[in-house]
């Protein structure tokens, strides 16, 4: 509000036209735009005021505040990378499959297939030993009744006793093959026992690592929540010192030579300030005489 404008104001005010709410709403809305200006002022010149000694406890808070600042700062970065790194873990843990142990899987499949053919191949053994021991004891009988009946002759004893003796061959032969695959069988076994052992290590590990992880999350979590926190108290503490030290030089620039130097490079913010400051009272006086 321009002087001309209050006294145009004034005049309508003697004639009962009293517009009491807006002036207080029109001074309210200049406060602010007075106050974001002092701030942005202050922020823009505090450098240039540490030799005026009527703002030295505001220039050394700030700058210790601001050190503080880039302090919890740096910190929050550290976090938040710290904060990334365990969301990537967590997420490729819960992206996993069988992979921690997918090559212990593709072994025991190995090793199960050649126990199958090894169960296999014991079967036939078995097998074959059953009807070498059937025509065994088929041959043994055969010799008895022909003792028996007297009509054994040396040349039949001689082909019998040949033929009972490759049968006792031919089964030992076969025990020993059937207890070659037991022993190769016991192997596997003690194989897959081994396998599903270091399956069971590493799913131990698995989830482990994710309980690592998602505490890992949580810690950073919290750590985050407070510098940001400690960020956010230190911003309103700094912009407060911004806000007294734009309002200091701005209101003595015109007659401290100290204030008018911080500032030359902003007189035309300084000169707008002082506008503001002007209208802001011209509208508490309207709102006061309505």
């Amino acid at each position: 509000m321009t002087s001309t404008r209050y006294f145009i104001c004034l005049v309508a005010q003697a004639f009962g036209y009293s517009r009491k709410n807006i002036r207080m709403s029109d001074a309210a809305g200049e406060t602010h735009l007075l106050k974001e200006a002092e701030s942005y002022l202050g922020n823009a010149i505090w450098e240039k005021v540490e030799d005026i000694e009527a703002l030295s406890v505001e220039y050394w808070n700030l700058r210790m505040l601001i050190k503080e600042h880039d302090r919890v700062a740096a910190n929050l970065e550290t976090v938040q990378t710290r904060l990334a790194e365990a969301h990537e873990e967590r997420a490729s843990l819960f992206g996993a499959t069988n992979e921690p142990y997918q090559d212990l899987l593709d072994e025991r499949q190995i090793i199960l297939n050649k126990l199958e053919e090894l169960a296999h191949e014991r079967d036939q053994i078995v097998t074959k030993a059953r009807e070498v021991r059937r025509s065994y004891d088929g041959m043994k009988t055969k010799e008895d009744v022909l003792t028996r009946e007297g009509k054994y002759t040396p040349e039949e004893s001689t082909q019998l006793n040949e033929r009972l003796h490759q049968l006792k061959a031919d089964f030992a032969e076969l025990k020993v093959q059937r207890h070659a695959i037991a022993e190769k069988y016991d192997q596997g076994d003690a194989q897959i026992d081994r396998i599903d052992k270091e399956i069971q290590r590493r799913k131990k590990e698995r989830r482990e690592k994710a309980s690592e992880a998602f505490q890992h999350v949580g810690d950073a979590n919290q750590k985050v929540s407070i510098h940001r926190a400690e960020i956010g108290v230190l911003d309103t503490r700094i912009r407060q010192i911004y806000g007294d030290i734009g309002r200091y030089v701005s209101r003595n620039a015109a007659t401290d030579p100290q204030c008018r130097d911080a500032c030359q490079e902003h007189q035309g913010l300084v000169d707008v300030m002082r506008a503001l400051r002007k209208s802001i009272l011209l509208n508490h006086r309207l709102a006061k005489n309505g």
